[in-house]
């Protein structure tokens, strides 16, 4: 007899090769994901005349950098460097690359669930930290070092401690208007930027299981916001659905033996986690980051709190937030003007996300300036047959190519000093989109909500009568 056990548990438990007497197991990697950002591990390679251990486990793509317009030319000799570096790895070592010209190439954690290359089950690294995304198919997915990325290219293998387990349920459903996005923003508000250090989150309860695919990765991907290690969410029919078909996922014989095995991937009904949270689904509303944190976060109904209100060690980040952003207490988040908008990044690029933002904006005009960038050139494709770029060009916002774009601002994609940005992305670090970028965390629809009022504003009056 077993004793229950978590899913977090039963897929470190698969992939654990050994343990060392500290407790630091080594752990298996099913595929590894590199980008620009992993020269310095090819580096370490050459210098020690090393090759990849599995070429066929790892998988090279161009995003952090990749340009969003002019393709055919990278004007910006750096980013050119960090392209072409990429790509001499990739050939060096045999590696499937997703370079600018591939028609599958997109941000690493929008294409590798599109591929079907993300599968329940699997133990799947990044050097980025919004690997978790992968999680929202069952899958074992965290964020690694430099170091460890070299590690993995050399070894197919890495050193890991296991996380304590945290299960967040959501009760009842999100109201209309109400996504992933708020869902995600709202649990790291309540709990804190560390309020999941140290512990991996399992996702469950019925407004999880009511997500589609592009929510639950919408979830995980935000783990790491409020501290966690990674997040995942047990597969069903919906991760079923999703999968069947894609290019790299089982296919004939093997499909149905796969998807058997899925259905395996479940914590145990009397499995105990290190902590469990409860979230009551209707409690949920749009939601609005107003400092450089994503814990500081608030309904759109809300208003600009008071540092003085906040826990003493919290007051002194308030007042230095608000102090970056330019906000005043007790101002009404609602009409606080923006310069700018942001549809993008792995957290919010996906074909339902633009679906969303477009359905705000459909037969509207934008009064400030904006970027709609999708999360791949599969999305890409997609959005134009549905004509979604036609309703953001009319609109008046930019419609251009795929990548991180203005998430990280490594490609000319930037906000500029002291401009005020509502985006869809992940974080609203100074700086992040630019020096001295103001940024507004939101769903995309919240995105679209901005852009035609010119500030941030409520989403749900301007989707009334439109489904």
């Amino acid at each position: 007899m077993t004793a229950p056990a978590t899913l977090i548990d039963k897929l470190w438990d698969a992939h654990e090769i050994l343990r060392r007497e500290d407790g630091a197991s080594l752990l298996w990697i099913d595929r590894h994901l590199v980008h620009e950002g992993s020269h310095h591990a090819f580096a370490r390679l050459a210098a020690r005349q090393l090759p990849v251990a599995e070429p066929a486990l790892t998988f090279a793509v161009v995003d952090h950098y990749a340009p969003t317009r002019d393709r055919d030319h990278v004007a910006d000799p750096d980013v050119a460097r960090m392209i072409a570096t990429l790509g001499g790895n990739a050939r060096a070592h045999g590696l499937r690359e997703f370079d600018l010209g591939d028609p599958w190439q997109g941000i690493v954690h929008v294409i590798g669930p599109e591929l079907g290359l993300t599968l329940p089950g699997l133990a799947i690294t990044c050097g980025d930290s919004h690997s978790s995304t992968h999680g929202a198919f069952g899958a074992l997915a965290f964020g690694i070092g430099a170091t460890e990325v070299a590690h993995v290219l050399a070894t197919q293998t890495v050193w890991q401690r296991r996380p304590k387990t945290l299960r967040i349920s959501v009760s009842g459903t999100l109201s209309p208007a109400v996504t992933a996005k708020d869902l995600a923003l709202h649990w790291i508000a309540e709990l804190g930027a560390d309020g999941a250090r140290g512990h991996a989150i399992e996702y469950a309860g019925p407004a999880v299981r009511a997500l589609s695919m592009e929510g639950r990765m919408t979830l995980c991907n935000l783990s790491i916001e409020g501290g966690a290690r990674f997040g995942v969410i047990s597969p069903d029919e919906t991760t079923v659905a999703y999968l069947e078909a894609r290019p790299y996922a089982p296919a004939g014989a093997d499909w149905p033996a796969a998807v058997a095995q899925w259905q395996g991937l479940r914590s145990d009904p009397e499995a105990q986690f290190d902590r469990e949270i409860e979230i009551d689904g209707q409690a949920v509303a749009p939601t609005v980051t107003w400092g450089t944190s994503p814990e500081e976060a608030l309904p759109i109904t809300a208003r600009i709190p008071d540092p003085a209100t906040r826990p003493a060690r919290k007051a002194a980040q308030a007042r230095a937030a608000l102090a970056y952003m330019g906000l005043e207490p007790g101002r009404p988040l609602i009409g606080v003007p923006v310069d700018q908008v942001f549809i993008g990044s792995c957290t919010n690029g996906r074909i339902e996300d633009l679906r969303q933002a477009a359905l705000v904006l459909r037969g509207r005009k934008a009064k400030v300036p904006g970027l709609v960038s999708p999360g791949s050139s599969q999305v890409k494709r997609q959005a134009e047959r549905e004509g979604l770029d036609r309703v953001f060009a009319e609109a008046g916002l930019d419609w251009v190519a795929s990548g991180c774009s203005m998430c990280v601002g490594m490609n000319g994609d930037v906000v500029a000093p002291g401009k005020r940005c509502a985006s869809s992305t992940n974080r609203n670090f100074r700086g992040r989109q630019g020096r001295g970028a103001r940024t507004h965390l939101m769903s995309p629809a919240m995105v679209a909500a901005a852009a035609v009022t010119g500030a941030l504003a409520d989403v749900r009056p301007l989707l009334q009568g439109r489904g």
